[in-house]
């Protein structure tokens, strides 16, 4: 047995052990308040949130590095295509001599080195100007934004017919495991994988034009001829991409909330007393929808650029036609705008992407 002098030492241990892991004595409340340092003086300024300090690591890392190699992959590439916009201008004419052709390419620039021509584009891209048109003369920007109504509109109209879709089916498909409509949502879910949105396309203009006239099957109306004239115009085009987006958002849907159907929480829940409703909707499927969250961002930023093929068979006005127009007519600045245009919406949309995935799940900014 110890002494009593020694026992008053163990049990003093005990205590300041007990107050270092347990702060609940007056000294220890008070403590941090000594590390707190005057303006001025060492430590000054307040350390950024984590989500603040999230957000600076992903576009100093990822967001500004990712245009910078896109805009050089696609500058590269749009020069090593055969033939400049000067032969395309010039056609099969064969009374231009070579003096005429050296002052047109002088004229539009294209004289200089590769690399010359890229860092005079990339110092005016810093500025905000993407250059004009070699075409039609007007700014590249306004080209862009005069498209951009077309083809945000029925993407964000793809993105939500996909959601009332995808997320009932796989809902219902995770709750019922195996049955007929767990089946059937599944096999229309494979289809749908195996069918690329542009044979969607032909097939409802087919369908449309021959069997159920009602919606028009190419061109725009926009909203200042009517909102009616407006939706119908944009239906089948929208119909095409949230059939392409529904099938992989349902099939995760579907595996997220199974596996959260599994848990033991959920178990805990049912033992309560509650209601399987309560149980799906109130807690399995908040946990199951953050993945969920991840494939419906990066889905976005494929039907942005993905819409090239849509609008050229629906025949739109939007930028992925814009594109590709210029990509036929070597038109190089707008062909540059418009696919960094799009490589910045793709980039941006998994940034906030990311962020609302690592504000739903706090561990992501831990880890990083």
């Amino acid at each position: 047995m110890p002494s009593g002098e020694s026992q008053e030492g163990f049990r003093f241990q005990i205590d300041r052990s007990f107050e270092t892991a347990h702060p609940t004595s007056t000294t220890a409340i008070h403590t941090p308040s000594l590390a707190w340092h005057a303006p001025g003086q060492a430590g000054e300024g307040l350390n950024p949130s984590p989500m603040v300090a999230y957000l600076l690591r992903r576009i100093v890392l990822v967001f500004l590095p990712t245009l910078l190699g896109i805009s050089i992959l696609v500058f590269t590439v749009m020069h090593l295509i055969p033939g400049s916009f000067v032969d395309v201008l010039v056609g099969m004419g064969t009374d231009i001599t070579p003096e005429q052709l050296a002052r047109m390419e002088q004229r539009y620039g294209l004289d200089k080195p590769l690399p010359v021509q890229y860092l005079y584009w990339l110092g005016n891209l810093l500025r905000g100007d993407l250059g004009n048109s070699l075409r039609t003369g007007n700014p590249v920007l306004s080209e862009i934004l005069s498209r951009l109504p077309v083809t945000l509109e029925i993407t964000l109209f793809g993105v939500l017919m996909a959601l009332l879709l995808a997320v009932p089916a796989g809902v219902i498909s995770a709750v019922r495991p195996n049955a007929l409509s767990d089946l059937a949502a599944r096999l229309l879910a494979l289809v749908g994988l195996s069918v690329p949105n542009f044979l969607i396309a032909t097939l409802l203009i087919l369908f449309t034009s021959l069997y159920w006239p009602v919606f028009p099957t190419t061109g725009y109306k926009p909203l200042s001829e009517g909102l009616g004239a407006n939706l119908r115009s944009i239906v089948l085009p929208s119909v095409s991409l949230a059939l392409a987006m529904s099938t992989s958002v349902m099939r995760m849907t579907r595996s997220s909330l199974l596996e959260e159907l599994g848990r033991e929480y959920v178990l805990v829940a049912r033992s309560k007393g509650l209601s399987e409703r309560a149980v799906v909707f109130r807690h399995a499927l908040r946990n199951a929808l953050i993945p969920v969250v991840t494939v419906v961002g990066i889905r976005i930023g494929y039907l942005l650029g993905g819409t090239v093929i849509i609008e050229e068979i629906f025949s739109l006005p939007g930028i992925g036609r814009l594109a590709l127009n210029a990509i036929y007519q070597r038109d190089y600045p707008v062909v540059q705008g418009t696919v960094l245009f799009i490589a910045f919406a793709f980039v941006l949309v998994n940034l906030l992407t990311d962020l609302a995935y690592s504000s739903l799940d706090p561990r992501i900014r831990q880890e990083e």
